[in-house]
């Protein structure tokens, strides 16, 4: 393995990311703040407890979740879509590194300024309301997972993507809506039927309630599915990523 290639791609990644603060950091904590003032505070004070558990501190695993899901597609479809872009997508590619480490320094350096990203914002939920973490290797595992299936997701976008604005297309169309009608703001126990039923259908129900239960220890759905959606959705995307390096489809032609 040449770990050399591998940290010059990462560290290049995260060092735009640097240059990039207020973007990359500063405006997703601020927004997140706003959640806690809106929702928390307008609906909270109407709602005092979901499943015995404070309605603040309920929202904040959703809250977790949702910038974990958009930021992670976004670092990692951006870092590999303006290799495309500006051409020297061809110099990586003719160089001596190998797919699988042209993925690591990608999707790892996505993977990593997303889960800092919530970590960051876990600091900052514990400023606005009680929290506790009933289950803390499920809570790092379930963020691990995520931040990784999620960014090789946007790996898979911005090899697809043809122009920056389909870069934004599936986050802002798809994956944020997904997220909201996911349980992030309430438990899908407090849907009506069949709209319980149609829920469930939401890959995003099982990774905000795997990821809640490492809080809680309540989850609207068992962790041991929430897991095995989440390992499934995750080998999907490897296995996609292996088809595109395989064929060259859009990074060759």
């Amino acid at each position: 393995m040449n770990r050399h290639s591998i940290w010059a791609i990462y560290r290049f990644e995260m060092a735009r990311a640097l240059r990039t603060l207020w973007q990359s950091l500063v405006t997703p904590v601020l927004t997140t703040s706003l959640y806690f003032i809106v929702f928390g505070g307008a609906i909270g004070s109407r709602m005092s407890t979901v499943g015995g558990v404070g309605y603040g501190s309920f929202i904040v695993p959703g809250l977790i979740m949702l910038s974990l899901l958009t930021q992670s597609i976004s670092n990692a479809s951006i870092g590999i879509y303006f290799p495309k872009f500006t051409g020297t997508i061809f110099e990586i590619l003719s160089a001596p590194v190998s797919a699988f480490e042209l993925v690591i320094g990608y999707v790892g350096a996505a993977a990593t300024k997303s889960v800092v990203l919530g970590l960051i914002i876990l600091a900052t939920a514990a400023c606005f309301v009680p929290l506790r973490i009933e289950h803390p290797p499920a809570m790092v595992a379930f963020l691990l997972l995520t931040a990784l299936a999620f960014s090789l997701f946007g790996f898979i976008i911005g090899v697809w993507a043809k122009g920056f604005e389909q870069l934004n297309f599936v986050p802002a169309l798809l994956i944020t809506p997904l997220t909201f009608l996911g349980g992030s703001f309430y438990s899908i126990d407090m849907l009506p039927q069949p709209w319980r039923t149609v829920s469930l259908f939401n890959p995003v129900v099982y990774l905000v309630s795997g990821f809640r239960w490492s809080f809680f220890g309540k989850g609207d759905v068992d962790i041991g599915v929430s897991l095995a959606v989440t390992f499934a959705f995750l080998l999907l995307c490897l296995g996609v990523i292996a088809w595109i390096f395989r064929t060259g489809w859009r990074l060759k032609n």
